[in-house]
Order: C-alpha cells, then structure tokens, then sequence
C-alpha cells in the first residue's frame, strides 16, 4: 500500500537531508514541480534551484527516494526554516493542487493552503494519507466530508487555527486515527454525541477552545487512549464517577475549567500514569490511598481546587514523583507530620526521596512547625507561603538542601535565626520570606547570593541602614521588596536594573533617588522623602526609553509643584501622589499618559484644570481633599466609558452635573461630596449600571493585568460611610458607593434612584433635598448604609424601608418628616438619634403615636423631568 503524508503550513526543516539522485527524477513528477514553481511567490529567491532541465532531486525543499527517484518529500510551506534563514513562499493560484495527485509516491507535503477553497477535494484524492497536518494555517473552515472517508489517516493535526464552530461529526469517524490535536483553534460548542470511531486513538488534544459543556461520555471508552489534553477548554460538571476501559492513560490535563466533582478512583487504574493536572477547577473531597497505584506517576498538579484533609501515606510510594502541586486547597494538619519519621501526612518514603524537586504547598491551612532536618535532597522549588506555620528555623533546617533555587515562605509566623556568618548550602533565585521575623540586624547571609533575582524580605521586623553592598547586588533583573520594615537613611541612585523595588513604611529619608530605566514598579510609599519631584522626573538621560509603569509616592513629605516632565514616562500606568504637600496644577504632559488606568493625588494642595481628556483608559480618578475649582466638563462622562472610582469631594468644584455624567455605565463609586454643586440630581442616574447589578460575580478585588509591572497591581479606594472613612481593596469590587452629601443639590431624590438596586452606601445629607422618601427604597436589597439627614425631605418614611435586613446604618434626622415609624425587624434596632429634628413617633423615639399618626394615605409619586 502506498503511504503518503502532508504536513500542511507549519513544517520546522532544519538540516533536512536532500537526497542527491544518479539520474532524473520521474518525468510526470518533475512536470507537476514545474508547474507549481509558476505559482509561488519566492521574494526571497528560495526556489532558485528549481531550474527547467536540472534533476528535480537536487532541487530545495525536494527529497528524491533513493532507488526509485520518485519524489517522497516537498517542503514549500508559507514560511520554510533552513537552518537559520526563512523564506517567505506562497502559493499565487491553487488550480494547480489536482496536479499532486502526480506525485503518487509523496510522503510528506508543507504548502500554505491557508487560502485554498479546494483543499479538501485534492486531500480526498489521496486515498492512503496517513498525516494530515493543517496546523497554523490561518484556516476559518472545517469543510464536510463528502467523497473520502480517510480510512487510512492515522494523524490530524489542525491546531492554531481560527475556526469558531463546532467539529464536524466526520473528524470523529476516522478508525484508524492515532493522534488528534484540535488545540488553539477557537472551536466553540459541545462535542458530537456517539458512537465514536476513534478505536485507535492514543492521544487527543483540544485545549484553549470553548466547548463549554460536559465531558463526553465516549472518552473514556478509548481502551488505546493515553494522553488527553483539555486544558481551558470550558469543560464543566462532573468528572464520571465510573469510566469503561481507560487503562492506558499517562497523561491527563483537565486543568483551568469549571469541573466540580471528586477525584475518581477509576483514574488510580491507570497503571502507567506520568502527570495528572486537575489545577484550577473545584474538585473537592480528599485524595484517595489508591494514589499509591500511580507509581510511575512523575507530575501530580491539583492546586487551586477545594481539596481538604491530609495526604495519605502512599504518597510516599511514588519513588518516581518530581513534582507535587496541592497549593491553594483545604488542607490541614501539622507542618511536622510532612517531614517527620512519624508522619501521617508525607511519609519518609517521600522525604527521603531522590527525585521530588517541586514541591507546592501554599495557601492552605498547614499548622505546626519545621524540623531541623526537612530532607528532600534534591529540592530546588518549595513553596509553604501562606499558612499558619509558626517556630524558629535555624540554619540546620537548610542542610541538606544544596539544590535549592526558589523558596516561597512568605506570610507565616516563623522566626528566621542565623548567625551573621552563616554561609547558606544553596544558590537561590528566588526567596520569598516576608512575614517572617528576619530582625533586627539586616540579613548578612543576603551577600553570599550571586543569582539572586526576587528577593522580599518585608515585614521583617529589620532596623538600621541598608548596606550599601546590598543595592549593588550581581544580578540582570532584579526584584526587590524591602517594605513594612524600620530602614532608615537615604536611598542612592541604582546602579543594579531593579525591575521592581518597593520600598514603602519604612524611615527611609531624604530626597527621591533617581531610578534605572528598567524599573517597572517603583513603591516609595509611606516614607520621609522629601524636596521636590523634578529632578526625579525631569533629570533622566536622553534618547533612553523608562519602562516604568506603577510609581507610588504616597505619605511622604514631597513639596512644591508636579513639574511638566510627564512625557518622560510614557509608560505609566499607575500614578499616586497623594498624601504629600504638593502645589500648582496638574501638568499638561499628563496628557501623553495614554495607558494611565489609576490617578490618586487626594490630600494635597492642588488646584487649577483637569487636563484629562486623553487618559482615555482611566479606571481610576481620586482628586479628593484639594483646592480645584470649577464645574465638571461634560467630557468626564463621555471619555471615561471604563470608569470605575471617580472621588472629588472636599474640593471647591460648582455648577449643576452634567448629564453625562450618566454615561459612566462602570462607575461603583462617585464621592462628589464637600463641594458647591447644586440643582437637581440627575433623573438618569439609573444609567450607572454597574450600581444597578444586585449581585457581584468574579473576583472580589480590581487588579491590573498585563505588562504592570510584572505584576497583578490591586486598586484600593477611600470610601466614607457610616460616619468614618474606610479603606477598601480585597473586597473593592464588591462596593458599590454614592455620596453627594454636603452640597446645594435641591429637588426631590429621583424616582429612578430605586433601581439601583446593588447600590451599598449612599449619603445625600446636608443638601436641599424635597420631597418624600421614595416609596421604591425597599427595593434596594443590598443598601447598608443610608443617609438623607439635614434636608427638608417631608411625608412618612416609606414602609417599604423596614424590610431593608442589610441596613445597618441609618440617618434620616432634621428633616420634616412626619407620622410613626414604620414597624419591621430593622428601624427599631437604630438610636434615637437617626430620627431626630422630625415629627416622628414610635419606636425607637420615645414619642407614642396617635391613631392620627398613622397615616395610611401615601401620594403617588411623580418623577418630574429635569
């Protein structure tokens, strides 16, 4: 049987040897290359060798058979690599395809059929393919099958392609198919129902697409299956809790989808297992002893999921295992049972052992304290960061860990104590030790690390200066957090390329060093630095691009004006001045700030225009606390289309809101508060749709992605509620705030303002409100906090406000209302005090209620028109 394979778009030819044949090629053949030459577009001369008359075995890109001379091998893909030259070859005119059928000994074939329309018709007049390869070729269209049903092909590979449907139930159908990759091609939709031809099958791989449903029940009635590849793929519900002949698996990864269930014991059948990674889902429960049957098991990944309980013992027969992901689980017990002889947790078959070299264990609930002798010779990677750890470590406990090169331990209770000579067994690239009582005398053992590239030492309980060495330490990227500390001094000017450095809450004094070019988050926060800002972002060396993106000077004692040296520092993204003593305007060059996504300058003496216009990807915008004047362009509502924060209170901005102010749809908090706004508020308030969401899903933090700094960078915000100011950043998705209180702002509260219904906090007090309460309040669910005092609302308090179980601050004082207040589990429960100045009764007041005073007449309310 003839045996042909194609290999179409992406083909790596690296030292490809091209057979050099006695005597020509077969003239059908060397006739089909002849044409095919007329179609190519060769810029770079690739087929130059493809000379007329000239034996087309000794031609690039064709490799002859060695006896017969017919053509076997032709490798013109869109983009063919030899050795370290790409030649850009594509093909001008596909009517030449039918012609392949020429090469009737072809073997292997890369061409560019990214824009062929045909392609499938000249596949099905190859009757004996056996690898079809369609992998990064652009392609949009899986076409049905019609005359062939490919009972030969054995491989089909058609990742990296952008099909955005389903798969065609015919790519099931192949029974003699080995190995199938649909990975990284947009395929959206569930998988076909059976049957399923695939009695051959050994590897199946479909990650990063959206199937978006459960796991097909035929995947694990593929007795030959070995390796299966799911990964962010949308699979969801329930791995089955019982699958038919899967005895062959070795490598499983359903990893980053949506499955809820239990491991299944059906996966400790699979003798000849080599990784399993379930990471990222919420599989629950605990891992079973069967673990033990795994025992060529080398990679074992189920972080991120709801795993709880202790470890079984087994887990110390897997001799083979090199690396153990149980991060950010459930798991409990004594740190001491994962090492000690006596463990029930990791048995000395594991401690012992002479391959685990990763070992995750973070964000758990591990308790206890550290042995002297941890084991693990060969250890280069563990992670305990975020536990309940507490103790002394010693420099025994690092004995035998000559290996080591990444130490994640931050945020637990230990105590470090070395000698200020101790020379560490390890060479590490990465210590994570924050948290950990380091002090007071500064980390001496710091200077014997000569590839160190992340170092966090913060919270260290460390005093005194920073050795001048230590700034200077070898390393090509270095990242560096010294912060929560008791430094003191000045900081010089880098010679080392930090990419990172926070240095914030310390004593560090004096003015602001200048930084390298490389830096990408710089945290000054919370110091002593003083002076001015100009020669930290005006004096910096031309023709030199500064990648820095989060600079935070907050709470020091930086004075004078923010010079107009912005274009400087183009890449900023985070910019956070506040709680200084700086002057004058916001400078024009802030206007070249195109990705700037958080502006905080609150608490300074600031004043004059908002130049804001172009920092169209603002997130964030808090100018509270200054001295602006001014009435809001209509522009803010209108450029800002991702706003979420926007804080100007305690300013001396004026005049009536701007409508577009409407426009904000992702605005969750607006403090417009200790202003002189007046007129009506606006009737369009219910336009800020991100209030409106009852609910909140996701994430309950804001943090930016992407280049920042290498890093996730969370947003906090102040918020003032209840009668103090709160800051928020862990839950700061989750709040959902209005506050224009003590302004000018007259007429009644807007009908329309009811239905934002996920709004948490409001205050309008100290204003010029009229009118009655609206009846409608009940229905917003989620309010915690509400404040209308010193206004001249009038009428009864709506009855439907009694049914608010989530309000747990109320102030309605020195208004005009009037009748009893309603009775309901809620407003009985407040002070006095959230009623007075009214003409109220009933409790909580002391004032009894008439039978007059029980009005049950209630006007039907009318929302007037601006």
């Amino acid at each position: 049987m003839k045996v042909l394979a194609i290999t179409f778009c992406f083909f790596i030819l690296t030292n490809t040897k091209f057979t050099v044949c006695i005597g020509f090629c077969r003239e059908n053949e060397q006739q089909a290359l002849e044409s095919l030459k007329k179609e190519v577009y060769d810029p770079t001369n690739f087929l130059s060798s493809w000379i007329v008359g000239k034996d087309c075995c000794e031609w690039e890109g064709v490799v002859c058979h060695n006896l017969t001379r017919h053509v076997i091998e032709l490798h013109i893909g869109s983009r063919v690599w030899h050795a370290t030259t790409s030649y850009d070859l594509r093909i001008n005119n596909f009517e030449w395809l039918p012609s392949l059928t020429n090469l009737e000994n072809l073997e292997i074939i890369s061409v560019d059929l990214s824009k062929a329309t045909n392609w499938l018709q000249v596949i099905n007049m190859l009757p004996s393919l056996v690898d079809l390869r369609l992998l990064h070729c652009g392609l949009h269209h899986i076409p049905p099958l019609r005359h062939h049903n490919f009972s030969s092909l054995e491989t089909l590979d058609l990742s990296w392609n952008n099909f955005s449907s389903s798969i065609p139930k015919w790519v099931f159908n192949l029974p003699s198919l080995v190995s199938l990759d649909l990975s990284y091609s947009n395929l959206i939709g569930a998988f076909p129902e059976g049957p399923i031809n695939f009695t051959s099958l050994t590897s199946f791989k479909a990650s990063f697409n959206s199937f978006n449903c459960l796991l097909p029940r035929w995947l694990f009635d593929l007795n030959n299956l070995e390796h299966l590849e799911l990964r962010s793929s949308g699979i969801e519900g329930a791995m089955p809790s019982e699958a038919g002949n899967v005895t062959k698996l070795r490598n499983l990864d359903l990893a980053y989808n949506k499955l809820n269930s239990t491991i299944p014991n059906w996966l400790y059948r699979c003798k000849d297992f080599e990784s399993l990674d379930l990471g990222e889902n919420k599989i629950e429960g605990v891992v079973s002893n069967a673990i033990s049957n795994l025992s060529s098991i080398t990679y074992i990944y189920l972080s991120k999921n709801m795993l709880s309980g202790k470890l079984p013992n087994v887990i110390g027969k897997l001799s083979k295992l090199r690396s153990l992901g149980l991060s950010e689980n459930l798991f409990e017990g004594e740190v001491f049972e994962l090492f000690n002889s006596r463990s029930n947790f990791l048995p000395a078959g594991l401690r012992n052992s002479s391959s685990l070299s990763e070992l995750y264990l973070g964000n758990n609930k591990l308790t206890g304290t550290l042995p002297e002798s941890l084991g693990l010779p060969m250890l280069e990677l563990i992670d305990i960061s975020n536990n309940r750890l507490k103790g002394v470590v010693t420099e025994s406990h690092f004995t035998n860990w000559t290996q080591l090169r990444y130490f994640f331990a931050s945020n637990n209770n230990v105590t470090l104590k070395v000698s200020q000579n101790w020379i560490p067994p390890f060479q590490a690239i990465h210590i994570e030790i924050g948290g950990w009582n380091i002090g007071p005398l500064f980390p001496m053992w710091l200077q014997t690390q000569k590839n160190i590239e992340y170092l966090d030492i913060s919270n260290g309980g460390i005093h005194g200066e920073v050795p001048n060495w230590f700034w200077n330490l070898p390393s090509q990227n270095f990242a560096l957090d010294l912060s929560q500390n008791q430094f003191v001094g000045k900081v010089p000017t880098f010679s080392t390329p930090y990419w990172l450095m926070l240095l914030g809450s310390n004593n560090f004094s004096g003015p602001l060093p200048q930084v390298s070019p490389n830096v990408m988050k710089l945290d000054l926060s919370n110091n002593f630095f003083s002076g001015g800002l100009s020669h930290f972002l005006c004096e910096t060396s031309k023709n030199i691009s500064y990648k820095l993106e989060v600079l935070n000077l907050e709470g020091n004692n930086l004075s004078g004006e923010i010079p107009d040296c912005l274009m400087n520092w183009p890449g900023l993204e985070v910019l956070i001045l506040k709680d200084n003593n700086l002057i004058g305007g916001i400078p024009r060059s802030i206007e070249v700030l195109s990705n700037l996504k958080s502006l905080d300058i609150r608490r300074n003496r600031l004043t004059g225009p908002l130049p804001l216009a172009n920092c169209t990807k603002l997130l964030k915008i808090d100018l509270a606390e200054n001295e602006f004047v001014g009435q809001l362009p209509p522009w803010l509502g209108m450029k800002f289309s991702d706003l979420i924060i926007l804080s100007l209170s305690s300013n001396r901005f004026y005049g009536k809101l701007p409508p577009e102010i409407c426009h904000l749809k992702d605005l969750q908090i607006l403090d417009l508060a200790n202003n002189s706004f007046f007129g009506t508020i606006p009737r369009c308030i219910s336009n800020l749709t991100a209030m409106v969401a009852e609910s909140k899903l996701g994430e309950a933090d804001i943090e930016y992605f992407g280049e920042v700094a290498g890093q996730h960078v969370r947003e906090s915000a102040m918020v003032t509620t209840k009668g103090n100011i709160y800051r928020y950043d862990k839950t700061l998705a989750l709040v959902t705030s209005m506050d224009m209180s003590n302004n000018n702002f007259s007429g009644d509260i807007p009908i329309s303002f009811t239905s934002i219904v996920g709004l948490i906090f409001c205050n309008f007090s100290k204003n010029h409100l009229t009118g009655r309460i609206p009846n409608g309040i009940g229905d917003m669910k989620v309010l915690e906090s509400l404040d209308l005092s010193e206004n001249q609302l009038s009428g009864q308090i709506p009855q439907s406000l009694s049914s608010l179980s989530t309000l747990s601050f109320l102030n309605l004082s020195y208004n005009n209302l009037s009748g009893k207040i309603p009775v309901g589990t809620q407003l009985q429960s407040f002070n006095s005090s959230s009623f007075q100045g009214n003409e109220l009764c009933g409790l909580p007041l002391l004032a009894n209620c008439s039978s007059g005073g029980q009005n049950p007449n209630v006007d039907t309310e009318k929302d007037e028109s601006d």
